[in-house]
């Protein structure tokens, strides 16, 4: 049972839309709220998963607040088509998100789509400074290219960079861009060292949680999806690899996130 005194936790990062989800979403939800698991971030990822994504949201009786995103994941590249980010700019303009996202560059994929990736984030972030709103980035071996990208466009908002795994000069980096960095289920593992000391390292002001879920499995749990569940257990390991209590990281890092997402 948590501690009583424990601030609530926001979960910055959750795919809780995918369809691993579809036959206990409703029974998450419910241990997320008894778990103080209170608000979550839902990315978009597709145009065609746009839908569903606020069917999903639209549909659960939840006082956990669900917020979301919509963004043109590089993971889905073929996926997007010649219309997609004019049906982005459209979706932005007849919803209400709160970030941009999830987009970004992964240089782990097939080679031969770089120079789309590259293209297709620089529009969809000259799209989120246009209407003003954070940007969740997907970051894998292109660090240093989306910080140049972000130099050169100047956004005012910032965003979460998801996921971090880079070196400590470039989370500087992005810190200085106004961005905060997101720590989940990686960071659990005894063997990730160099993830493990950058969490005790960075202020604590620059750091949110997340899970990924239903990927990204923490150490302790051995099968099946990734859950928000999760959450109290991975910041109870950052606080105690940076030797604090946990209650203080959650309410900093919840903090942190309202504040990127500039939620009230």
């Amino acid at each position: 049972m948590l501690n009583n005194k424990v601030d609530t936790y926001f979960d910055s990062h959750c795919h809780l839309d995918f369809k691993e989800f579809d036959h206990n979403r409703s029974q998450i939800l419910a241990n997320c709220l008894r778990l103080r698991v209170n608000s979550i971030f839902i990315p978009g990822v597709s145009e065609a998963g746009w839908q569903r994504q606020l069917a999903v949201i639209e549909k659960q009786i939840t006082d956990v607040s669900l917020y979301y995103g919509f963004g043109l994941h590089p993971y889905f590249l073929n996926e997007h088509g010649s219309k997609a980010l004019v049906g982005l700019e459209t979706v932005l303009a007849t919803h209400q998100p709160i970030a941009v996202g999830e987009i970004g560059l992964d240089f782990m994929l097939d080679e031969a789509g770089f120079d789309k990736q590259y293209q297709l984030l620089q529009k969809q972030l000259v799209i989120a400074k246009i209407a003003q709103l954070p940007v969740v980035l997907h970051i894998r071996k292109a660090y240093d290219q989306v910080l140049k990208l972000l130099r050169q466009l100047k956004l005012k908002e910032g965003g979460i960079v998801h996921a971090f795994a880079g070196s400590e000069q470039q989370a500087e980096r992005f810190i200085e861009l106004g961005f905060k960095l997101g720590f989940g289920g990686a960071v659990t593992y005894t063997r990730a060292n160099k993830l493990r000391k950058l969490a005790t390292r960075l202020p604590l002001e620059n750091i949110v949680l997340e899970t990924d879920a239903p990927d990204m499995l923490p150490s302790f749990v051995r099968a099946g999806c990734n859950s928000p569940e999760n959450i109290p257990k991975i910041a109870e390991i950052i606080a105690g690899l940076r030797e604090i209590e946990t209650d203080i990281l959650t309410k900093q890092t919840t903090l942190n996130t309202k504040q990127v997402f500039n939620i009230k």
